[in-house]
């Protein structure tokens, strides 16, 4: 433990060494080196102290939220501004040993000054991810997003040819600050006239009391002629926070599971519904969460129990790593599956149909839009809210809406 925190304590003051360097090449103003100490050091203070006094009992809040984007709008800039001018000071050893050692001229010092353009470089590039963060923090959060997607299938009963499913995810209602965003939000919803409207889980952060503002403005999802449904996310079941007892925290997630009954949800907890349309039907099922690094409660055989291989299924499964650790390798064959859980981790670069990057790739296989493996499906949706960073660069909020097509099978 002590030598994690000394590890700790001497990349930030590395951090914060090279990024006064490179302050102190543009000017020598003392009022403005003096003022740029205090900041830095009532930033460390500040971050220092809300994790140390984090309280488990409580969990995740707005004030944690506030905490982490000071954290990453400080931090990010200067570890860019630290890597640039590291370089800078390899270059400068390297010129210096050879100026010292080889040159028939040598320098009076060992090491060439610093280069004022490289100091100018470095905070300029420092300065995309800073108003990056400030952009997804002001606008980037609520630039909700309609994606459209046609799926085709072989197999899809021909009377569901051309159903039309939106899906909506991860709402995370604790950390919301914006009434008229999510009015406008549930209105983007609305406008789509779907089917059927599937919520792939995590109605809250941690406390079902979170979303207790919202209920009323959530109930305004019209009825969709073929139901309403749910599952739930791992957020849904209150482990991230220390509970007085496990009857607090019992009650915590009856409390959850209501209140998708009271926006008119219908909650599956690993059950499936059948949908008929004339003579055709294909069944919705839903599993509670189950992610190879989080909670592991979904029951595929008892949610598809009474159901055939070759009837058509389209599953709400929360965390899509849960599609190739079961879904793709169960016996009943899962036609299509949605999930959210990733966020696109609120970060990245996107140019649709083109270049998608994030770093949830390097631990998500399947983390934002449509996967295909041997004629099954899966689509992750980026998230309708926003967790832990309070905002949204690149990776912009999602409302899916999916047509099922009957066809040759096309990604």
């Amino acid at each position: 433990m002590i030598i994690r925190l000394l590890l700790f304590l001497l990349v930030i003051f590395i951090i914060e060494f090279y990024s006064f360097q490179a302050v102190k090449t543009l000017t020598n103003v003392r009022s403005i080196l003096i003022a740029y100490q205090i900041i830095s050091l009532a930033v460390i203070v500040f971050v220092t102290y809300k994790l140390f006094t984090f309280d488990r009992s409580v969990g995740p809040t707005k004030g944690t939220m506030i905490t982490i984007a000071v954290l990453l709008l400080t931090l990010l800039p200067k570890i860019i501004m630290t890597l640039i001018l590291l370089i800078e000071d390899i270059y400068r050893l390297f010129s210096g040993t050879f100026s010292h050692f080889l040159s028939a001229n040598p320098r009076d010092s060992f090491l060439p000054e610093r280069r004022k353009f490289v100091s100018q470089i470095a905070l300029g590039i420092a300065a995309i991810p800073f108003s990056s963060l400030i952009y997804g923090m002001t606008i980037g959060k609520y630039n909700y997003k309609v994606i459209k997607q046609q799926i085709f299938f072989p197999d899809l009963p021909d009377a569901f040819d051309g159903f039309k499913i939106t899906q909506i995810s991860d709402v995370h209602s604790g950390s919301f600050d914006d009434a008229e965003k999510i009015n406008y939000a549930i209105d983007l919803i609305n406008e789509q006239d779907s089917d059927l409207i599937l919520f792939t889980g995590d109605i809250v952060n941690t406390h079902a009391t979170e979303m207790h503002p919202w209920i009323e403005t959530f109930k305004k999802i019209k009825k969709h002629q073929y139901g309403k449904f749910s599952v739930l996310g791992n957020h849904d079941y209150g482990e991230y926070v220390d509970w007085k007892s496990e009857a607090d925290k019992a009650a915590n997630f009856n409390d959850i599971k209501a209140l998708y009954g009271k926006i008119d949800f219908d909650l599956l907890l690993n059950e499936h519904a059948l949908i008929q349309k004339g003579e055709d039907k294909i069944a919705i099922v839903g599993v509670e969460n189950w992610g190879r690094h989080f909670k592991k409660a979904g029951d595929l055989h008892k949610a598809s129990e009474g159901l055939a291989s070759e009837d058509f299924k389209v599953l709400m499964s929360h965390d899509p790593s849960h599609w190739d650790a079961e879904v793709n390798k169960h016996a009943k064959h899962f036609h299509l599956t949605l999930s959210g859980h990733t966020h696109g981790l609120q970060f990245g670069i996107e140019i649709p149909g083109f270049f998608k990057w994030s770093p949830a790739q390097y631990v998500y296989d399947q983390w934002a839009g449509l996967y295909e493996k041997q004629g099954k499906y899966i689509y992750v949706n980026r998230g309708f809210g926003f967790h832990a960073y309070p905002g949204r660069v690149g990776i912009m909020p999602e409302i899916t809406v999916i047509e099922l097509k009957k066809g040759k099978n096309v990604v």
